[in-house]
């Protein structure tokens, strides 16, 4: 990977880096006493969540997808940000999703997934159930083990996103990996890793075996640490990475939807 020539941005570049980038504002939807919270990926942007949501949405749930802080603005503007921010502004859409509905389910992509079970093993019976694709809670790459180090020698490197077997199609993301923000994902993991066993609520993880970004070494994680009878692992065959906008797609809405049914308290009494 090589390292970005670009220099870090002065003060007179600071009204560029917050405007949002056109499809990468949050979405919300007000519904039924069912509430879903997606979380999307590192680098990305709510645009590669925006589909899922809005068939969520037209299913009559109440919908929320936050923007997470340094996302769909400029790498720069993310090269200031950790994961406590991205993880606080998830807690507060929990906080404004609850005030509004009887039960909330979480789901995520990739990093989205690891902040889910982050935020289901703080919030407990809060969260009724999660759905997950392709989470990642370890480092299996270059980038990530190298980051903390590599912060004080290259401002950014190659970006990881639009993993997607689909022709056409295009995830809204970074084309470069801000370092000193990837240097502090390890921390998310580890305090996630943790405290795996506090996640009791159902999971439904969706798999793809052509992953490029996120290996299989995060499933194994959360198959050992999960409870056997609460977590239900399905493939994306047809799909890579981001399969939330790939071949695969409309099933893993579907069974998302189909996984809310069964296991929402409206729907047992």
């Amino acid at each position: 990977m090589e390292p970005d020539p670009e220099p870090e941005p002065d003060s007179s570049e600071r009204t560029k880096i917050m405007s949002v980038l056109p499809g990468a504002e949050p979405y919300s939807h007000q519904g039924g006493p069912t509430g879903v919270l997606l979380c999307h990926g590192f680098t990305g942007s709510p645009q590669s969540l925006r589909p899922w949501a809005e068939y969520l949405a037209e299913a009559g749930l109440t919908v929320s997808l936050p923007r997470l802080p340094g996302h769909g603005t400029t790498w720069q503007e993310m090269a200031r940000t950790r994961w406590e921010d991205w993880y606080a502004e998830v807690d507060r859409a929990f906080d404004e999703l609850r005030g509004t509905v009887d039960e909330i389910f979480v789901m995520g992509l990739s990093m989205g997934g690891c902040l889910a079970l982050r935020l289901a093993e703080l919030r407990g019976q809060a969260v009724s159930g999660l759905v997950l694709v392709n989470p990642s809670v370890t480092a299996e790459s270059k980038l990530f083990l190298l980051a903390p180090v590599m912060k004080y020698v290259v401002p950014s490197l190659k970006g990881i996103g639009s993993d997607i077997r689909k022709p056409g199609v295009t995830e809204l993301s970074y084309d470069r990996t801000p370092v000193k923000a990837a240097a502090t994902l390890p921390g998310l993991w580890r305090v996630t890793q943790r405290h795996l066993a506090q996640v009791t609520q159902p999971v439904l993880i969706y798999r793809s075996p052509s992953d490029h970004v996120v290996g299989p070494a995060n499933l194994e994680i959360l198959r050992r640490a999960l409870p056997a009878d609460r977590l239900e692992v399905r493939q994306c065959p047809d799909s890579y990475h981001v399969a939330t906008l790939d071949n695969d797609a409309e099933s893993i809405f579907a069974g998302s939807l189909d996984f809310v049914r069964s296991h929402s308290h409206a729907g047992k009494e």
